[in-house]
């Protein structure tokens, strides 16, 4: 599965889980839904880095939607390194999850969960003081990085055919404190 159509998996699985989280905790005939303002995607695309020495990248992608009443944010962007179905690829995706305050709360807390073993890992990590979760498969040189970033971005960095470690180098080209500014 190229980066492009896995970033688009990732993308339709979080707008269906805030779906489904949204329209459970749905209020009362007679209450107000209150929902904070997720940013306008051209706030975050400046947050996606440059291709490092090396690499190209592709122009950022970004989008703010009203879906089935709420609004929800992403921006996206890809690298890669050389030509091939074998070179590195990389991909970079930023969520503001500010709509639905449950579902931060339920997807930070299934990052609890740890595995290991010969095929990979999964296991919780914390990033300059942010939450996070990391996952990698060994035979296909395949992992995923995802940190929360003040209570609402979902930062994912997803790699193929680079090693585990480089999903920590990739995310230091993320300026966090700077998205954690973003209102």
């Amino acid at each position: 599965m190229n980066i492009r159509r896995a970033a688009g998996l990732s993308h339709l699985l979080a707008i269906a889980l805030i779906g489904l989280v949204f329209t459970s905790h749905a209020p009362g005939q007679n209450e107000p839904l209150l929902v904070p303002d997720v940013v306008d995607y051209k706030k975050l695309i400046p947050i996606l880095p440059e291709a490092p020495t090396g690499w190209t990248a592709e122009k950022p992608e970004g989008s703010t939607e009203d879906v089935g009443g709420f609004k929800i944010t992403n921006v996206h962007r890809d690298f890669r390194k050389g030509d091939g179905p074998d070179a590195p690829a990389a991909s970079i995706s930023i969520l503001d999850s500010a709509a639905n305050p449950d579902y931060v709360a339920a997807t930070t807390d299934a990052w609890k969960q740890t595995s290991d073993s010969v095929e990979g890992y999964a296991k919780t990590v914390t990033i300059d003081g942010n939450p996070g979760f990391e996952a990698y498969e060994n035979d296909q040189k395949h992992g995923t990085l995802w940190v929360m970033i003040a209570k609402r971005y979902f930062v994912e960095i997803e790699l193929q055919k680079q090693d585990a470690k480089e999903l920590q180098e990739w995310i230091k080209r993320v300026d966090l404190k700077k998205l954690a500014e973003i209102k």
